[in-house]
C-alpha cells in the first residue's frame, strides 16, 4: 500500500485505505442520516389538493405517498434487484443497506461470542450477526457502524462503503431539499490572502474558495491567533487616518 487514500488519493495514515478527511466525511454522513430521519417521515406523504380544471387536473387520485421516500424508509434487501428490464427506481433502503455493512463488518472480524448457559458451562462461537444497542432500527445502526469506522479504514473494501453512504445520503437530501451549510472564517487565505476560507458542515478542512489551499481545524486557530492581532491593527490605523482626513476636510 502506497499510503494514498481509496477515495480521494490524498495521504492515508500507514495500513489505511482511507485518509482522515474521508473517515471523518463517512461518520457526518451516519450522524447526517440519524438527523435527518424526522424530515424523511415529513415528506413522505406529498400535500396533495383537490383536482382542478385544465391541464393540472388528475384523472385519477394521487398516490397517497412519495415512493421515492418510502423506497428508503421500507423494507428491502441488503442488495439492489437485478434490474433485467430496466423499469426499476431507487436503490437499497436505508435500514438494510447499514444492517448489510454492520453483518458484513461483524463477519469479517470473526470476533468470538461467548456465553454460559444455566448450568455453568462457557461457551464460545463466531458472532455472525451484530448486536447493537438501542435495538435494530437505522439510528442503532448509524451509531454502531461508527463505531466500527476505524476497523473499516483500514480494508481494501472500504471505498465502496463509502461511495454507497454518499449516494444514500445524496438521495436523503435531494429529497429533502437540504444541504451542509458553509461558513466564512475571518481570517484571509494563507496562501492567496482571499477572504475564501470557509468551514463546511460534515467537511475535516477548512478550505479556500478562490484557491485549493486546506487546513485542519488546529492549523487554522494556529495561523488565526498569529495572523489576526496584525490584522486587527492595521484596521485600526487605517480607520484612524481616515478619521483625520474626515476632520481636516471638515476644517
Amino acid at each position: 500500500m502506497d499510503n494514498a487514500c481509496a477515495v480521494c488519493h490524498d495521504h492515508a495514515p500507514a495500513e489505511h485505505y482511507l485518509c482522515d478527511a474521508c473517515q471523518y466525511r463517512m461518520r457526518s454522513w451516519l450522524r447526517e442520516i440519524t438527523r435527518q430521519l424526522p424530515l424523511l417521515h415529513a415528506v413522505l406523504r406529498p400535500d396533495t389538493g383537490p383536482a382542478q380544471r385544465g391541464g393540472s387536473g388528475r384523472a385519477h387520485s394521487p398516490l397517497p405517498v412519495d415512493v421515492r421516500v418510502l423506497d428508503l424508509l421500507g423494507p428491502g434487501h441488503v442488495v439492489p434487484w437485478i434490474d433485467a428490464h430496466g423499469d426499476q427506481t431507487g436503490g437499497v433502503p436505508l435500514e438494510p443497506l447499514l444492517y448489510g455493512w454492520a453483518r458484513y463488518i461483524t463477519r469479517e472480524i470473526q470476533v468470538p461470542s461467548v456465553r454460559r448457559d444455566r448450568h455453568g458451562t462457557v461457551w464460545s462461537q463466531l458472532c455472525t450477526d451484530p448486536w447493537p444497542h438501542g435495538g435494530s432500527n437505522v439510528p442503532a445502526w448509524c451509531a454502531w457502524l461508527q463505531a466500527y469506522l476505524p476497523y473499516v479504514a483500514r480494508q481494501s473494501w472500504a471505498e465502496a462503503m463509502y461511495d454507497q453512504l454518499e449516494d444514500v445520503v445524496n438521495r436523503i437530501q435531494q429529497l429533502t431539499h437540504t444541504r451542509p451549510r458553509s461558513r466564512p472564517m475571518d481570517a484571509p487565505c494563507p496562501d492567496c490572502s482571499a477572504f475564501g476560507l470557509q468551514e463546511r458542515e460534515g467537511e475535516f478542512h477548512i478550505s479556500c474558495s478562490v484557491c485549493s489551499v486546506r487546513l485542519t481545524r488546529e492549523q487554522y486557530d494556529d495561523y488565526r491567533a498569529a495572523i489576526m492581532p496584525g490584522l486587527v491593527r492595521t484596521a485600526l490605523l487605517m480607520q484612524a487616518q481616515q478619521e483625520r482626513t474626515r476632520q481636516a476636510a471638515a476644517a
